[in-house]
């Protein structure tokens, strides 16, 4: 579990790595107390008021999204690679433990309905995130803890009477807008006044247990993912593999056109929803105020309608129709949380992709991909090591890889949201490395397809070691 802290770290940094670290070397549980002050010293931009006696409730917020929501009653978080790590430890996963995820981090959890919960770690990286997510949370809760418990008979009463009057005194006593407190409403939901009344009731004290720090295991767990998904797919082992990392829904959406193919029923929920900001959308897509894709529309308002009760059923409905076109997927539920899709490119159907695919100049080339012997192996985007350790599987088992095509979300120093940058220099933090390359894609490649930004190619970027 040694970490070796790079030298582009500032000093408050390297400190605090080194901290967790040595302090989670033991075998018992350790208090995150003891690694606030050095949590608060490296004075990260993500946490920038953690010395302030006011709350920074834009820390606490970017915790709350990526953090369970069963965190207000969680004392113990315990790390570990695998299942066979946890049985050995005596943390036996059956039916008295309940799934249970954040809105804006993937790692598979689980809580005991009391106070533990258990968390499955990648590699190191995901420590390098769960450790300054918890201390944060901490933090910012005690504050809140300390203000509003004062007053805490006076918060009782508002509490069980009036949301709206709760929210007027918790701006009134925290010194800050409607909109900050309404950002927590709307992710705490129904449960917002009874968080709140913990909150007074009694401080945030985690602790969190490392059950094993070595490399072995994460190559362990990383072993386990792979020949689950070589189980389900054995040609993988012969056959030529183009090696995507990006959202599950990205490439499927566009090679199985299952969205645009049920576009009346989606028409229909949004009619029928309150959403107006989608139906303003819509409207403004359908007279063409907007250029705004028609296609990329269905895509999201799928995803919405199937997180209703009267769309649910397309779920199961949609994995049976991706695997007619030879679109698998593979879930493992014995290690770490990464889905991995694997395409047939010879067994797809061209009548129904996005359009966007058989577009002049492809149209001329697909005589080819049908003919192909190839698969994708598209692996929804691990955090930090865990892409290294996946990447490294990959390359070793499979018959040979024809490309490695990486797609996901950054900060940039320079640009607004919608943007596309295109690197073709990455510095990486861990290993001290640069690399150099040659990018296949240019800005001319991307532009055609980008409606609100700018793509950005040759650029520079650097790989760090966790978002605080």
């Amino acid at each position: 579990m040694e970490r070796t802290v790079p030298r582009t770290a500032s000093e408050e940094v390297e400190l605090y790595i080194r901290t967790y670290y040595s302090l989670l070397r033991t075998t018992d549980e350790v208090k995150i107390q003891t690694l606030e002050e050095v949590h608060a010293g490296m004075k990260s931009l993500l946490h920038h008021g953690a010395r302030e006696l006011l709350p920074d409730l834009s820390a606490l917020i970017y915790c709350v999204l990526r953090l369970p929501d069963c965190m207000p009653d969680i004392r113990l978080v315990v790390l570990g690679q695998s299942e066979e790590v946890f049985e050995r430890a005596g943390y036996h996963i059956g039916h008295d433990w309940h799934s249970v995820s954040a809105r804006a981090r993937r790692r598979r959890c689980f809580y005991d309905g009391e106070d533990n919960l258990i968390c499955f770690i990648a590699s190191r990286s995901d420590i390098d995130d769960v450790i300054p997510l918890l201390t944060a949370y901490q933090i910012e809760w005690n504050k809140l803890h300390l203000i509003l418990q004062k007053s805490s008979q006076h918060w009782a009463q508002s509490t069980n009477n009036d949301n709206d009057l709760l929210i007027q005194l918790l701006c009134e006593t925290l010194e800050i807008s409607e909109n900050e407190i309404y950002r927590l409403v709307e992710i705490w939901g129904d449960q917002f006044s009874a968080n709140i009344i913990k909150v007074i009731s009694h401080p945030c004290e985690f602790g969190v247990r490392l059950l094993s720090g070595s490399l072995s295991e994460y190559r362990r767990a990383t072993h386990s993912w792979w020949e689950n998904i070589r189980a389900e797919v054995p040609d993988l082992h012969d056959r030529p593999v183009y090696f995507i990392s990006s959202n599950p829904h990205s490439v499927f959406n566009l090679l199985s056109g299952f969205a645009l193919l049920k576009e009346e029923k989606l028409i229909e929920y949004l009619e029928e929803s309150d959403d107006e900001e989608l139906n303003y959308e819509w409207s403004d897509i359908q007279k063409r105020t907007v250029p705004s894709s028609r296609e990329n529309f269905f895509y999201y308002v799928l995803k919405k309608f199937q997180n209703t009760p009267h769309g649910e059923h397309l779920v199961s409905e949609q994995f049976e129709f991706e695997r007619e076109l030879g679109l698998l997927r593979v879930w493992n539920e014995h290690c770490f949380d990464l889905e991995a899709q694997v395409v047939d490119l010879k067994s797809l159907d061209w009548k129904v992709v996005d359009p966007r695919l058989i577009a002049a100049p492809l149209h001329d080339k697909l005589h080819m991909l049908s003919t192909s012997d190839a698969l994708i192996l598209n692996v929804d985007y691990p955090l930090g090591l865990a892409a290294y350790n996946v990447l490294s599987e990959v390359a070793e088992h499979v018959g040979s890889v024809l490309g490695v095509y990486i797609i996901g979300k950054a900060a940039t120093l320079n640009g607004v949201v919608g943007d596309v940058m295109i690197p073709n220099v990455v510095h990486d933090e861990h290993s001290q490395n640069t690399y150099l390359f040659h990018n296949p894609f240019s800005a001319a490649d991307v532009s055609p397809y980008v409606v609100y930004g700018t793509v950005l190619d040759n650029q520079k970027s650097v790989s760090v070691l966790g978002t605080f």
